[in-house]
């Protein structure tokens, strides 16, 4: 459980790291009243052209962002100008749009809801899948942002403002340049997004996880607790046997204790085993949710298991080790 919550929250945090650099953006500009996550907030449209006009600056385009459901967006863009600042777009199906209601839509998109080029996906309202592109390019499901405009008013507006600076040595002007010109609007380079995408700095994912953690090594706690326990029950007898030739209450504790860090180990070895499969079953079957393998954790959820199962086992250990030989020896 440890192991796939953490690689659930990694996965997904390289996942909108990998989609944002796909822009092919140096810098991103948002909304002053958005946060690094959110689909919230909008800027005038007209920012595109002021920044454009700006020193050291190559191009610069926006982007609208439009929910359409709790985990899903569209993102609406002009297709010649993405183009140009990503690189554009590898189709794997189909081709660009034509219709006001196309839509492109990523293979990871396509994969999840089993779509194909040329069928309709129903988002609040039927489009029609023009094309399914590669992953990796900002968002999984695209319109041509005229449309979107139009669809979901007020016109005029974008969510996000993606700036390609002429040279890599001029990012730093331009970024600098743009803090000044458009203040109180949230700037990112693109180069430092792999560090703001972390479970440090996102609202909430660290204290979920903890919670998570704590409820896995007190479930471990008490399942091994019940098992040393019922274990202690099953052998009174043998128990009673050793101690009757000579076993000392510390030699009994041990072997429970040894016993329990055997099992610790061998489960968490067993654990770490379960969670490429159950990444493999998330690629599979949500492919929308990536999960990662981060073995920095292995040690960590290894360490949370054995301190657990130790805990759990001391009070049937003790238990053991305190039992009378004769009384043992006459348990039933």
């Amino acid at each position: 459980m440890i192991l796939t919550l953490v690689g659930l929250s990694h996965g997904m945090l390289q996942d909108l790291t990998r989609r944002s650099q796909g822009s092919g953006g140096d810098i991103w500009v948002r909304p002053p009243d958005s946060s690094l996550l959110s689909t919230s907030g909008k800027m005038p449209e007209g920012l595109v052209k002021l920044v454009r006009s700006m020193p050291h600056v190559a191009f610069a385009t926006g982007t609208l962002i439009q929910p359409v459901s709790a985990l899903e967006y569209i993102t609406g863009i002009t297709l010649d100008e993405f183009n140009r600042l990503s690189g554009g777009f590898q189709y794997l199906e189909g081709g660009p749009w034509k219709q006001p209601d196309d839509i492109l839509i990523d293979d990871v998109e396509a994969r999840s809801k089993g779509l194909h080029a040329g069928d309709t996906i129903d988002l609040g309202r039927k489009w029609h899948v023009a094309g399914v592109v590669a992953s990796g390019k900002l968002s999984r499901m695209f319109v041509d942002i005229a449309t979107l405009q139009h669809l979901y008013p007020p016109s005029g507006y974008i969510s996000n403002l993606y700036v390609k600076a002429d040279n890599s040595t001029n990012i730093d002007a331009v970024f600098d340049a743009l803090e000044q010109k458009l203040d109180g609007y949230k700037l990112y380079k693109m180069q430092e997004i792999t560090s703001l995408y972390s479970v440090d700095n996102i609202p909430l994912l660290k204290p979920f996880t903890t919670v998570v953690i704590a409820i896995a090594a007190i479930v471990g706690f008490l399942m091994v607790f019940l098992s040393m326990y019922t274990a202690v029950l099953e052998r009174t007898r043998e128990i009673g046997i050793l101690k009757a030739l000579g076993a000392s209450p510390g030699y009994i504790l041990g072997a429970l204790l040894r016993e329990t860090v055997l099992l610790a180990v061998a489960g968490s070895l067993l654990g770490i085993a379960m969670s490429f499969g159950t990444k493999w079953l998330m690629d599979t079957f949500a492919p929308t949710l990536p999960a990662a393998i981060v073995q920095d954790w292995w040690a960590i959820a290894g360490l949370i298991a054995l301190a657990g199962a130790l805990i759990g086992a001391i009070y049937p250990g003790l238990k053991a080790a305190r039992q009378d030989p004769i009384e043992a020896l006459a348990y039933d």
